[in-house]
C-alpha cells in the first residue's frame, strides 16, 4: 500500500497528489470515472470533433494561483491562450461592457464610470499577487500583503453593502461587476460573491481569464504526468466504496463532497462530526447546455466576439432578480447564463469553421428541468440569429450532474453554498478544516477552503498539514514544487 492515497482527480487532489510526491511519498490515486480531470475534463459532448469542456472552461486562476504559479503549467506543456477581452456582458440595445485585459482601455470605454472602475481596480491590480494570496489562503492566518488585504477589504464592504452603487452612475459598469460577482450562484451582494467579483475581475486584467489550447483537460493532464513522473500512480474507473480499501495507508486525502466523506467512512464518525457535516449546505445548481454551432455567435455588441466569457443576464437589477428566483426554489423566466465561446482563441476545437458554444444557466439545486429554451432565448437576446446556428446541443441538467460528478450534490459546482459562514468555516467549524476526526483522513475537495474553482489551492493546504502532522515533513509546499524542474517541455 502506498504512504499515501487521494481519492478524487479533480484538480484539488491531484495538486495534494503532486505535492506529496514531490516530497518523496508514494503515492496512489483513484478516480470512480473512466477519465481523471474532475471539473476540467474535456469531452465530444454534441458531435464528433467538437470539444467541449465538461465544467470549468476559463480559468482566471491558472496562471494567478500560488499552487499554478509554481507548478508553471505553461513549463509542463499546457498552452495558456489569453483574449483580449477576458470577459463581456452585453445589454439591451446593442451595447456592452467589456473588460479587456487592459485595464486602461477597460476604463476608456465605460465613459462616465471609466474613473470610478479604475479607481475600484487599479490599486488591486498592481498588487494582484496580494488580492490572489488573501483570498487562496486557509482563511486561519494573516495575511503577509497587509496594506492590498485592507484595499481588498474596504472594497468588499462597499460592493457587499447597499454602497455597491455609489460610485457608478450609469448601468454598463455596475453589469459588468454583477456578472461576475454572479458566478458564486448567490446573491451578488452578498459577501462571498461581492469577495468573488472583485477577485476574478482583477484577474481579468492581471494576467486574463485564460483558456488551454484544446480543452480544461490539458490542466489535469500535466498535473497526472508530473504525478506519474515522480512515481505515482493513477486507478480510473475505480469508485471506493469504503475507507476500509485503504487500511494500510498512512494517509488518505478526500477530493469529495461532505456527503462523500460521510459514505465512505460508514459509520465511523464521531455523531457531532456527523451533524456538522449533515448541517452543510449545497446551494444553487447549473443546467449546462453545451452547443455546436455552424459558425461564430452574431453578438449585437460590438467587441463581444473578442471576449472568451460572456455574462448573459442583463442589468444589475436582473441578475439580483433572477438569483433572488434561484435562492427561493425557482427556476428564473430570464436566467444567468454563463457562456463561453472557446473559439476566440482556440479554433481548433471544432472543425473548419464551426464552433463550440458552452453555457450554464443558474437553477434551484436538484432541478431536473431542461431549460435550453431559456438558455437559447438569453442568448438570443443579445445574438440574434443564434438559434439558427445551432447544428446541436447537449444538456446536461442539474439532477445528472452528480452522474458526471459526485461532488456537485444537486447540481451545486461549488461543492456547497457560497454563504458566509460556510466561505469561513468549510465543511464545519474547525481551526484545521482539512482534518477530519479519522486519524490520518483528510478533505482536500472545494467543499474546504478557499473554495471553489481550478486553482489547486485546497489540496496544496490540505497536503501541507499531512506532510507535517503524519509525516513530519516541515517543507512548505509551493517550495516542493519551486524545487522540482520540469522535465518534459
Amino acid at each position: 500500500m502506498a504512504d499515501v492515497v487521494v481519492v478524487g482527480s479533480g484538480p484539488n487532489g491531484l495538486a495534494a497528489a503532486v505535492v506529496l510526491a514531490s516530497a518523496g511519498l508514494s503515492v496512489e490515486v483513484y478516480e470512480a470515472e473512466t477519465t481523471a480531470g474532475g471539473g476540467a475534463r474535456t469531452a465530444e459532448l454534441t458531435l464528433p470533433g467538437f470539444h467541449h469542456d465538461v465544467c470549468s472552461g476559463a480559468h482566471p486562476m491558472a496562471l494567478a494561483s500560488p499552487f499554478f504559479r509554481a507548478f508553471d503549467l505553461s513549463e509542463r506543456g499546457v498552452d495558456l491562450l489569453v483574449p483580449e477581452v477576458s470577459y463581456a456582458h452585453p445589454l439591451d440595445g446593442g451595447r456592452a461592457g467589456l473588460a479587456w485585459l487592459d485595464l486602461d482601455r477597460t476604463a476608456a470605454d465605460l465613459g462616465r464610470d471609466g474613473a470610478a472602475w479604475r479607481r475600484l481596480f487599479e490599486p488591486l491590480v498592481r498588487n494582484w499577487q496580494g488580492v490572489v494570496d488573501l483570498t487562496m489562503a486557509d482563511l486561519r492566518r494573516l495575511p503577509d500583503d497587509l496594506p492590498t488585504a485592507v484595499r481588498f477589504g474596504l472594497r468588499l464592504a462597499e460592493q457587499g453593502s447597499p454602497l455597491w452603487n455609489a460610485r457608478f452612475h450609469e448601468d454598463i459598469a455596475p453589469a459588468l461587476l454583477t456578472g461576475v460577482a454572479t458566478h458564486a450562484i448567490t446573491s451578488p451582494r452578498a459577501l462571498p460573491a461581492a469577495g468573488a467579483g472583485l477577485l476574478l475581475a482583477t484577474l481579468g486584467h492581471a494576467g486574463g481569464w485564460v483558456i488551454p489550447r484544446g480543452g480544461s483537460q490539458a490542466i489535469p493532464d500535466a498535473l497526472i504526468a508530473e504525478l506519474e513522473e515522480l512515481g505515482g500512480r493513477l486507478h480510473v474507473g475505480h469508485r471506493v466504496e469504503s475507507l476500509d480499501e485503504f487500511a494500510g495507508a498512512r494517509a488518505v486525502l478526500l477530493d469529495l463532497a461532505p456527503q462523500g466523506l460521510l459514505r465512505l467512512a460508514a459509520g465511523r464518525l464521531p455523531k457531532r462530526y456527523v451533524k456538522r457535516l449533515l448541517r452543510f449546505r449545497y446551494g444553487g445548481a447549473a443546467c449546462k447546455v453545451d452547443f455546436a454551432l455552424s459558425g461564430p455567435v452574431p453578438w449585437r455588441a460590438e467587441g463581444c466576439e473578442r471576449a472568451g466569457t460572456l455574462h448573459l443576464v442583463g442589468s444589475r437589477a436582473e441578475a439580483m432578480a433572477a438569483e433572488g428566483a434561484v435562492a427561493a426554489g425557482r427556476h428564473a423566466e430570464r436566467p444567468y447564463v454563463l457562456a463561453i465561446q472557446p473559439g476566440v482563441v482556440d479554433p481548433g476545437r471544432a472543425p473548419g469553421d464551426s464552433q463550440t458554444f458552452y453555457t450554464y444557466a443558474h437553477v434551484p439545486n436538484g432541478s431536473d428541468r431542461d431549460i435550453s429554451d431559456a438558455v437559447i432565448a438569453q442568448v438570443e437576446r443579445f445574438a440574434p440569429g443564434f438559434r439558427d446556428l445551432i447544428l446541436a446541443e447537449n444538456v446536461i441538467t442539474a439532477a445528472e450532474m452528480p452522474k458526471h460528478n459526485a461532488n456537485y450534490v444537486g447540481g451545486d459546482i461549488s461543492a456547497g453554498a457560497m454563504t458566509l459562514r460556510q466561505t469561513a468555516f468549510r465543511p464545519a467549524p474547525r481551526w484545521n478544516p482539512y482534518a477530519t476526526p479519522l486519524p490520518g483522513v483528510y478533505l482536500c475537495s472545494s467543499a474546504t477552503p478557499p473554495g471553489p474553482g481550478v486553482h489547486g489551492m485546497n489540496g496544496m493546504h490540505a497536503a501541507r498539514h499531512v506532510l507535517r502532522d503524519e509525516f513530519d515533513i516541515r517543507t512548505e509546499p509551493l517550495d516542493l514544487l519551486h524545487n522540482r524542474q520540469p522535465q518534459h517541455r
